[in-house]
């Protein structure tokens, strides 16, 4: 029995402090290591072992060189599945810190994940109306939505992915994952996932913000927090609006987001969080320049229970449900084109993780319901119910096995996802392997290859309307790849390398022959995409003292695509992002008055039939543009003054064809935190 007890607590060694110095040791012991307070910067690389993290292109405020340390929950340098899904495989994965929320020029997340260079960000309205994130040339469908590791990916269609009732003061940092990641997110994650982390501590127990620019923008957020004992709750609302910078490009926001914390002996805990959005929008020519004045009203639900218990068997149960109405209009307040929809998501997931001298072993299982009621997707109901007239469900039942190994200055991981679709008949399996290797403390290599699939929402089957044709016997898509990065890390300079190959069959798009008006859901064979992502972020104050607070991060990201199109027009695949370029740049100014500027600069690939007064122009390639953002803030006690200054150069440019995006926008406002 006290040999046993022994071993035991030789697989862990804890340490309760981590600043600036060499951590070769770790590594020497063999052993997984729990670190209890790291440097701020570190979220990017806090899963060094395993995961090769990268800064996002907006600057971070926290750099090593001010030596300012942020007291974190206790994360495990070896990687565990249940405090992130990112941390037991090898994948390259991106991380935007609160810091960079709070410098960046943005009014939501979708705003914010513009200036991540792997990020495709396609905006039909900017603010949070309505935008198609993709990862690698992906579509917004194949991109996984995660909030606090709860799958909120809407299968209606992705355009409503990001419809997260969830406020910006809300978010401690974003996660993105590159490349197909069916084992960590599970099978919407096709190109990529995005995994959206809440804040957990009562650092500032009452947020007031308030603010007003251009077009009649006015918007406001409050947010309250309190610890009662071992419990820790936060309440947020928040309100956003604007007449719009066009005919037809109003809107009008609400977001409420409630969580709570409750922690038990030891590192057991529970999550409760649940929340409610409403949007009301002017979507001009959103989805067909020939109905400019389209109109869209949308709101959802969602919830989940998140529990972590155990010590070196943990075990994690998930409950979620996640409801989405959306009522459009193809001519605003008329019934022509008018469609009603309901989707309910919900599930759970069971995990359990065994921590060992031999690695890490994690066994996992989810069941997942999607459903719909809709007057427009799905097949007729017996009986009809208000509206809703179709209706459609599927029920997907996933378990997954992974073993993380580290031995030295290796690490090295393997599983499996095996999935069950009500729609399709047998087992599929999508396996993923990762190696990392760090030579030295400050360089690190890493390779990952995985599998992944993803279902055809209920827009590809089912939406057949005056322009569009759905197709029920669309096929699964399916994809691979192969990943190979490098990291170089010092105090004053980080460097990051990833290339990529990725293999598509069988992928979903809207396609339509020139000579026809109506676009029709297909099957690609074959979408075969190379790239390659490359950044770095200098902090001279490491080596000036005087140049403390000022940091500069320059990334890029290029990718190539060949496909099969048969000579047909895409409305998503063919239409990639080729090139992508940002750059931020924070620096202060004098005592409390700092500048972020932001500068993109892209290039799409595709092209876009033209409309001028509804007359088609013909097809009309996408042209490369850059645009300038800047913020100015202020800190003085309890309060932070901004002003915002986005498309400095009124830029006139389109993220999809005949959207134009909004040009110069002038914006300020006042942030109280007590």
């Amino acid at each position: 029995m006290n040999r046993k007890r022994h071993l035991n607590r030789a697989c862990t060694f804890r340490f309760r402090r981590f600043a600036r110095k060499a951590y070769s040791a770790f590594s020497s012991m063999h052993r997984v290591v729990n670190i209890g307070v790291v440097a701020g910067c570190m979220l990017t690389f806090a899963h060094a072992t395993q995961t090769a993290a990268q800064p996002a292109a907006a600057p971070d405020a926290l750099p090593t060189d001010s030596l300012r340390e942020e007291t974190l929950e206790e994360v495990t340098v070896t990687a565990s599945h249940l405090e992130t899904p990112l941390s037991q495989t090898s994948k390259i994965v991106t991380v935007i810190t609160r810091a960079q929320i709070e410098q960046a020029p943005v009014r939501s997340i979708q705003d914010l994940l513009v200036y991540a260079a792997n990020v495709d960000v396609i905006q039909r309205g900017g603010h949070g109306v309505q935008s198609d994130i993709s990862i690698r040339g992906g579509s917004a469908d194949q991109t996984a939505v995660l909030l606090n590791g709860v799958n909120f990916s809407n299968p209606h269609t992705g355009h409503y992915s990001f419809d997260l009732p969830i406020n910006l003061s809300d978010i401690e940092r974003i996660e993105i994952v590159h490349g197909p990641s069916a084992l960590i997110y599970g099978s919407s994650a096709f190109s990529g996932g995005i995994n959206i982390i809440t804040k957990q501590k009562v650092e500032t127990p009452l947020y007031l913000a308030a603010e007003a620019g251009m077009h009649a923008l006015r918007g406001g957020e409050v947010r309250g927090a309190l610890e009662a004992g071992p419990t820790t709750s936060s309440l947020s609302v928040g309100h956003r609006a604007s007449d719009g910078y066009i005919a037809g490009s109003d809107y009008a926001i609400w977001n409420a987001f409630w969580q709570t914390r409750v922690r038990f002996s030891g590192d057991n805990r529970l999550d409760i969080q649940a929340g409610y959005e409403s949007k009301n929008y002017g979507a001009n020519t959103f989805y067909t320049a020939l109905y400019p004045n389209q109109y869209e009203r949308t709101s959802s639900w969602a919830g989940s229970v998140k529990g972590a218990f155990g010590g070196a068997l943990k075990v994690v149960p998930i409950l979620y449900w996640n409801r989405h109405y959306d009522q459009f209009d193809l001519i605003k307040d008329t019934d022509r084109g008018r469609n009603f929809h309901r989707g309910d998501t919900y599930g759970a997931n069971l995990i359990f993780q065994y921590t060992w001298c031999g690695g890490t072993t994690s066994l996992g299982g989810e069941l997942r319901r999607e459903e719909i009621i809709s007057s427009k997707l799905g097949t007729p109901m017996a009986t009809p119910n208000g509206h809703y007239t179709r209706s459609d469900a599927r029920t997907i039942v996933s378990a997954t096995a992974e073993h993380t190994w580290t031995w030295q200055r290796w690490a090295a991981s393997a599983g499996v996802m095996m999935q069950r679709n009500t729609l399709l008949d047998g087992v599929r399996f999508y396996p993923s392997a990762g190696l990392a290797y760090r030579p030295t403390d400050d360089l690190k290599l890493n390779a990952t290859w995985s599998r992944s699939t993803r279902m055809p929402t209920f827009t590809d089957l089912y939406y057949t309307t005056e322009t569009h044709t759905a197709n029920v016997g669309l096929k699964p898509e399916r994809s691979e790849s192969v990943d190979l990065g490098v990291t170089f890390t010092r105090p004053a300079v980080s460097l990051r390398l990833t290339g990529y190959l990725m293999w598509g069959r069988d992928v979903i798009d809207w396609v339509r022959d020139s000579g026809t008006a109506k676009w029709a859901s297909w099957n690609f064979t074959e979408i075969d995409k190379q790239g390659v992502e490359v950044g770095a972020t200098f902090r001279p104050g490491a080596i000036w003292p005087s140049m403390r607070g000022t940091v500069l991060n320059v990334d890029y990201a290029r990718m190539n695509q060949t496909a099969d199109s048969h000579g047909l027009e895409s409305r998503y695949s063919l239409n990639y992002l080729r090139d992508k370029v940002t750059v931020g740049l924070q620096h202060p100014i004098f005592r409390g008055l700092t500048a972020s500027w932001h500068f993109r600069a892209q290039k799409r690939m595709g092209s876009y039939r033209r409309y001028v007064d509804k007359k088609d122009m013909g097809l009309e390639p996408y042209p490369a543009f850059s645009t300038l953002d800047l913020k100015l803030n202020y800190a003085v006690r309890k309060f932070d003054f901004h002003l915002d200054l986005n498309n400095m150069f009124n830029v006139t440019y389109y993220d999809i064809g005949n959207v134009p995006q909004a040009g110069f926008w002038l914006m300020g406002g006042v942030a109280f935190k007590l």
